[in-house]
């Protein structure tokens, strides 16, 4: 368990790890690609060892060292592995290479842990299924484990039946360049988390592949290609920049995060524009982008479903604004690590923080002066956001301990040192 100390104010310039997003998205690039590539400050963090282990029980060679990774691609050819793949709690991984182990040719089961096999995995599955991919979900709840009898995918034209995870649709587009016709992917309904699909056809156009996409991002052209091996540099994670900008907001202070560009590629940096409508000044410049706090915070009525990842973050810092904080559209929270939406309002209350819960919205009557916050043992479900974000509020809040504060390696392994730098 550990103990977050209050910290009146803080002035600190820091840099985050490379961005869990981008180092995956290249990661299936680079090995899907003809030659060597080199990703220059990827995360080396839990979720993205599960995918290096994966893609070399696949037949790539992943060579990590401390700030770039060697990745020797074969063109679209996977290996047939010698046993189950196992990717833990990692969603994102999953969704990816469940589409990746239908480009191989025989038996592939991928495999999670309990939380896994309850995150949905059925719309990918229908998806695939309409490119001639034979697949399955082992226990038949949509969910995996899932076995695919591989034998390339035919490509044509699919439909997602659903948008709610943009993993799924990330996913498709990955690997549908090495579809036997070219490919062409509608979705049906309403597709949150746009910014991670704008990412994943970035990614794509790095290594090479050009898709055609509508404004709405429901309807895609695909050609068929092969990535080109590069040398690739991943951003700092603007997620993980998220609790160190919040840190500023709720203490008053400065912080600078000298490694997340300005424009990013990443939706989650969106987060400093919110923190602005609060009352934070925020200023981008080639040292990075810096936010400082402000005397008095103020709610603000968001809509969060382009970018849930940081909806933990802002709901910290709403607890000390002054009136109500609206977060809407995030609905989806419910199938990440946790049910993110219902932990955050229940860990809150713990503190003392007036909160509601509906289906895809949460509320927060933040800076009651007349029911000071106290401290409280947090859970944290081991979610990583649930972890990071709730240092923040012991900033601010005496006695704010955290249960299983481990859980951080999933995404950002030195998170509680670089934390302390707040302090200096």
């Amino acid at each position: 368990m550990k103990e977050i100390r209050p910290l009146a104010f803080t002035d600190t310039t820091l840099t985050v790890p490379g961005s869990k997003s981008l180092t995956q998205r290249a990661l299936i690039a680079a090995a899907l690609a003809n030659g060597e590539s080199i990703l220059q400050y990827p995360l080396a963090s839990e979720d993205t060892e599960y995918t290096s282990h994966a893609l070399a029980a696949m037949g790539i060679t992943v060579d990590p060292a401390q700030e770039q990774w060697r990745v020797l691609g074969l063109g679209g050819t996977i290996a047939t592995p010698a046993k189950e793949i196992f990717l833990g709690n990692n969603g994102t991984a999953t969704r990816f290479l469940t589409s990746v182990a239908a480009l191989g040719h025989g038996p592939f089961t991928i495999n999670g842990d309990q939380r896994m096999h309850e995150r949905p995995i059925r719309p990918l599955m229908e998806a695939l299924t309409g490119w001639g991919v034979e697949i399955r979900s082992i226990h038949g709840t949509g969910c995996p484990p899932v076995t695919i009898a591989a034998n390339g995918i035919k490509g044509g034209k699919t439909l997602l039946p659903e948008g709610k995870s943009s993993q799924y649709l990330s996913s498709l587009l990955l690997v549908a360049p090495y579809a036997a016709h070219p490919a062409e992917l509608a979705v049906a309904g309403e597709v949150l988390s746009k910014p991670y699909v704008t990412m994943t056809l970035a990614v794509m156009r790095d290594f090479g592949i050009e898709v055609t996409a509508n404004a709405e991002l429901n309807h895609f052209l695909i050609p068929q290609g092969c990535y080109q091996a590069r040398k690739y540099a991943v951003e700092g994670d603007a997620s993980s920049a998220s609790y160190f900008w919040a840190a500023a907001a709720v203490t008053g202070g400065r912080v600078t995060v000298a490694n997340v560009p300005s424009p990013s590629l990443q939706g989650d940096a969106v987060l400093v524009d919110i923190l602005a409508r609060m009352g934070c000044t925020v200023e981008r410049t080639a040292a990075g982008i810096t936010v400082t706090g402000t005397k008095e915070l103020r709610g603000v009525e968001v809509d969060m479903g382009d970018c849930p990842d940081v909806v933990p973050t802002l709901a910290v810092v709403a607890a000390f604004a002054k009136g109500r904080t609206v977060i809407k559209n995030i609905a989806h929270l419910r199938i990440k690590e946790c049910d993110r939406l219902h932990v955050m309002v229940t860990e809150l209350a713990k503190l003392g923080v007036k909160t509601e819960e509906r289906p895809d919205t949460m509320i927060i009557e933040g800076g009651a002066e007349d029911s000071p916050l106290h401290g409280a043992e947090i859970d944290t479900y081991n979610d990583h956001r649930i972890a990071m974000s709730f240092g923040v509020a012991g900033l601010r809040v005496p006695g704010v301990r955290i249960q299983g504060e481990e859980c951080v390696v999933k995404s950002f392994p030195d998170f509680w040192e670089r934390f302390e730098l707040l302090y200096r």
